[in-house]
């Protein structure tokens, strides 16, 4: 039976799981992920995950963090004077905004604190420093 390889382009089926059990990502109500192993186009851990598996085959992994989407790096934490945010600017905690890192360049960042005075950032991916589990099904196998 053919197993999954580096070059390979790969279906799956997933359910991402933090370790408490907290379901953050699934396919099941959509259509499988599609990509090629190797090409860096999903976490490492989860590449790895399906190396050798055959068409059919299920697979739990569990993916730490360095394999995943890395630590949380406090540098990318930053507080912002509100002063420097336009006036009316509705903000909430747990709102997503882009901060413009560079002229033409924009990364996320989430709001994780308010006050009067700044306004807290926190650039990070949300599932940085996180340990996952992937259910993995592989559906097919393109040449």
């Amino acid at each position: 039976m053919t197993q999954a390889k580096y070059g390979d382009t790969v279906v799956v089926h997933y359910e991402g799981k933090l370790s408490d059990g907290t379901i953050f990502d699934t396919s099941s109500n959509s259509d499988p992920l599609q990509f090629t192993i190797g090409d860096g186009e999903i976490i490492p851990g989860f590449e790895e995950a399906v190396v050798g598996m055959s068409v059919g085959e299920t697979r739990t992994a569990e993916i730490s963090s360095d394999q995943a989407y890395g630590p949380h790096q406090p540098e990318l934490v930053v507080k912002v004077d509100r002063n420097q945010l336009p006036p009316d600017f509705d903000l909430e905690v747990g709102q997503q905004l882009q901060i413009q890192q560079a002229p033409g360049q924009f990364i996320p960042a989430i709001v994780t604190d308010l006050s009067n005075e700044d306004v807290t950032l926190d650039a990070n991916h949300p599932l940085a420093g996180k340990d996952l589990v992937f259910d993995i099904q592989l559906v097919g196998i393109a040449a």
